[in-house]
Parts: structure tokens; C-alpha cells; sequence
């Protein structure tokens, strides 16, 4: 799968999401149906739906562009494997990136923080999201790969 095929076939059909992505983890590219949380510097909202069977979706997290306390770390990434998820795009930072750069997983986010997140649960889990000029919804789809970050309303592969 290329972003940049997708625009060639489908340009009318996708929606680029504009934000400076960083990608981390051995999975270069992924796409899938959308799954969202809305959350803010906590983390807890994230590891227990990471800890559900993803089947193949792509987890978005909108932390609000927020660098300066990560959302996930390796152990939550690791949760990312092992329940299914194709991948993850975060509008945030993460931590552990050497570890997670090792892992099957694939993650794109806005940089990285040695600071922890809170734990408190705040946040909200199926709802629409908008960054990078893109609401994102569930069930929708999304395209990740080294070029970028795409949506689309529809299954385009």
C-alpha cells in the first residue's frame, strides 16, 4: 500500500492529513478502519482500548497536538500487537521511541517526551476527532505510510 498511489486512483475520494508525523516501529505502513479517542496528557482511555481485539483497525488519538507528556509508551505498544491493531496515529508524543522503533507496530505521532502521562481516565472513546484540517470518524478508513496520512469515508484497497 503507497499514500501516493492512493491520491494518483482515488484523489477526489481521500483527504490528507496535514501534521508533521513521525513514524516509529518496524511496520512502515498500515490502513484500516478508524477507531478514535479524544483524550489530554492520560493515558488510561488508551491502554484499556488497546487492550480490546483491534481486528485489524487503526487506533486515532487525538491529544490535542500535545508533546509534552507521552501517551504511549512500550508497554502499551506492546498491547497494540498483541490485540490486533493494524496501527496507531496520534496527535501527540510518545515515549520509549528505541523500544517501540524495534517493535512490530507501526505509530505515527508528533514527536517524542520522557515525561509520563496521567492516569486519571479522562478522555472519550468513539468520537469524532479533527486535526491535521480532518474530522476523522469511526469506520472510516485511514492510509499511513512514509509520505503520510490519508482518510477516506470508504475502503479504498
Amino acid at each position: 500500500m503507497k499514500t501516493a498511489d492512493l491520491v494518483d486512483a482515488h484523489d477526489d475520494r481521500v483527504l490528507l492529513c496535514q501534521l508533521p508525523w513521525r513514524r516509529f516501529g518496524r511496520v512502515h505502513s498500515f490502513w484500516g478502519p478508524v477507531a478514535t479517542i479524544q483524550c489530554f496528557e492520560d493515558n488510561a482511555l488508551l491502554k484499556t482500548v488497546l487492550g480490546t481485539p483491534g481486528r485489524g483497525r487503526v487506533l486515532v488519538v487525538d491529544g490535542g497536538g500535545a508533546t509534552r507528556r507521552a501517551l504511549l509508551g512500550d508497554q502499551i505498544a506492546a498491547l497494540l500487537h498483541s490485540s490486533g491493531w493494524a496501527g496507531i496515529v496520534i496527535n501527540g508524543a510518545i515515549r520509549d521511541s528505541a523500544e517501540i522503533d524495534a517493535m512490530d507496530v507501526g505509530v505515527f505521532c508528533l514527536g517524542t517526551s520522557p515525561k509520563k502521562s496521567a492516569k486519571t481516565g479522562a478522555g472519550a472513546q468513539d468520537v469524532p476527532v479533527r486535526f491535521g484540517g480532518v474530522e476523522m470518524r469511526p469506520g472510516q478508513y485511514i492510509y499511513c505510510d512514509a509520505d503520510g496520512v490519508l482518510v477516506s469515508g470508504e475502503k479504498l484497497l
